[in-house]
């Protein structure tokens, strides 16, 4: 044979830059379910689910096109369980004259194939992953003399150089962004549309005993698994997207409902993420719904900015600063994860909400984990590297590259400051504008002091407190800096005392040290 290609199990598209020039006749695709990418991590029993049962549908898709695909399954004789392994493997048995492969989405992944070529003994070709939008080298280009690296400025020339909402060289509608628009509360009365959901097929039901079987222990359950996992899938919940839920999309995008964790969302960041559905289509398609008026602007720009702004940024940072960017603490955060992180028990009502869905579904909506989740873990001072180690555990979504920069960046600002231009710290008044939860609440969203005072309020004020000199100098944390400094001092104490003494109460463990509860 000519070329072995590998593809990986967050590749699973078509046009994948390793498939570019495949000889059907002469090359063999190499797929691997190997124990080491379910177990770096303690993944959510959905997210190995998912994308073992993607890349089975995938390497059919790939032989009914008449391409020889060497599969290696998780209980085959002789998996060693490894890529590195399965690749040095196949070139013994195949005996190719090179190999093809797209260069790996996490920092850890591509430094072991940068080794490969040694190991194999012959040429090994990592090519550039041509499926983002933005590449290393043009993000690169983008960073490079600018004192702050912010989203807004970088997606505005992602929207030119992509023509996406342009109308000629002026944004549609005359703005970049909508986002003010983007902030109302829900009405009780409304529901949603449900989204598609996907009933598991044999693969998909052979891959759920095999999960429940070898990683029973892993955090959450796969009751209910209907996420997709075949390109036609993929695209059924896009169209369903943008024609049932986008137009509402907007209005309530930052909006959380007790046990309604989907709301007018997409769904498909799993996805795009494993490659079942490229960005760009997503993107023309929501544009195409606002040009044919079935949805406002509001909704569209909102979309598109999560995917052709946000998700494009988050993975320029990632590689940009990467591996320097994983050791960042900032605020020198060292406090334990707590264990109501997977067990979800805790009279608090927004993280219980929050969690549990987690659990249950491994996913939930971006507000959510950042300003349930993750604003807790800012104002807790909870270690970054517990807190990076949980958010990939926990969502089918999460792979390094756009987990890491969206905790350690945007929610924890533990980079200080590369992403965010200030912490996104908020008390309770955030969480009752932005929810309904506080309404089934143990605590007083209105109290901030003594018994059954919601712990997000004393939290922020301690917060405030305890890095004050560092926030002095930031202009948009100026107003609660100022604030703080006319409270009454006997009331500050008041609330660092009962912050101090919340915080000590917690019960914390890590995944490695007790496993993670699996229902």
């Amino acid at each position: 044979m000519q070329t072995l290609r590998m593809i990986l199990g967050d590749q699973l598209t078509d046009s994948i830059a390793a498939l570019d020039d495949l000889d059907p006749a002469h090359d063999r695709v190499l797929m691997a379910e190997v124990r080491d990418e379910c177990t770096y991590v303690r993944h959510h029993k959905k997210k190995i689910v998912l994308v073992l049962s993607a890349m089975r549908h995938f390497a059919d898709r790939l032989r009914a096109r008449g391409v020889t695909v060497e599969y290696v399954a998780f209980d085959d004789a002789g998996n060693t369980h490894s890529l590195r392994g399965e690749m040095l493997r196949a070139v013994r048995r195949l005996k190719p004259k090179r190999i093809v492969v797209t260069e790996a989405g996490e920092w850890r992944l591509m430094q072991d194939m940068i080794g490969w070529q040694e190991a194999a003994g012959l040429p090994v070709e990592i090519v550039g992953d041509t499926r983002f939008l933005c590449s290393h080298g043009q993000f690169r280009h983008w960073a490079e003399g600018r004192r702050e690296l912010r989203m807004e400025f970088f997606y505005r020339e992602m929207r030119r150089r992509h023509g996406v909402l342009m109308e000629g060289d002026a944004p549609a509608g005359g703005r970049w962004n909508f986002d003010a628009e983007n902030r109302k509360r829900m009405p009780r009365d409304m529901q949603p549309p449900l989204p598609p959901q996907f009933q598991p097929d044999a693969i998909t039901a052979s891959v759920i005993q095999l999960v429940e079987r070898e990683f029973g222990s892993h955090f959450g359950t796969t009751a209910h698994f209907d996420l997709p996992v075949t390109h036609e899938q993929a695209m059924l919940a896009l169209d369903h997207f943008v024609s049932e839920r986008l137009a509402s999309f907007g209005d309530w995008q930052d909006f959380m409902r007790t046990g309604d964790p989907v709301l007018f969302h997409a769904l498909i960041s799993t996805s795009m993420n494993c490659g079942l559905l490229d960005p760009l289509v997503a993107c023309r398609a929501a544009e195409q719904a606002w040009a044919d008026g079935g949805a406002p602007l509001n909704a569209v720009e909102g979309f598109i900015r999560q995917i052709l702004g946000w998700r494009e940024y988050v993975r320029g940072i990632y590689w940009l600063r990467m591996p320097e960017y994983g050791e960042g603490n900032a605020l020198e955060a060292r406090r334990a994860l707590p264990w109501f992180y997977w067990s979800a028990e805790t009279k608090m009502n927004c993280m219980a909400q929050a969690i549990g869905d987690t659990r249950k579904n491994a996913y939930a909506h971006h507000i959510q984990r950042l300003m349930i989740t993750g604003n807790f873990a800012l104002l807790a001072g909870l270690d970054p590297d517990q807190v990076d180690e949980w958010y990939m555990i926990v969502y089918a979504d999460a792979y390094q590259w756009v987990e890491m920069p969206n905790v350690r960046g945007m929610a924890l600002f533990a980079d200080g400051g590369v992403m965010g231009s200030k912490p996104y710290a908020a008390s309770g008044a955030y969480i009752n504008r932005m929810s309904d939860y506080c309404a089934g609440c143990a605590y007083d969203v209105k109290r901030a002091t003594g018994d059954g005072a919601c712990p997000f309020n004393f939290l922020y004020w301690d917060f405030i407190a305890r890095h004050r000199q560092r926030l002095e100098a930031n202009h948009r944390m100026a107003m609660p800096v100022r604030t703080l400094s006319k409270m009454d001092p006997g009331r500050v104490e008041a609330m660092r005392s009962q912050a101090a003494d919340f915080l000590s109460s917690l019960n914390s463990a890590s995944p490695g040290a007790v496993a993670s509860p699996s229902s």
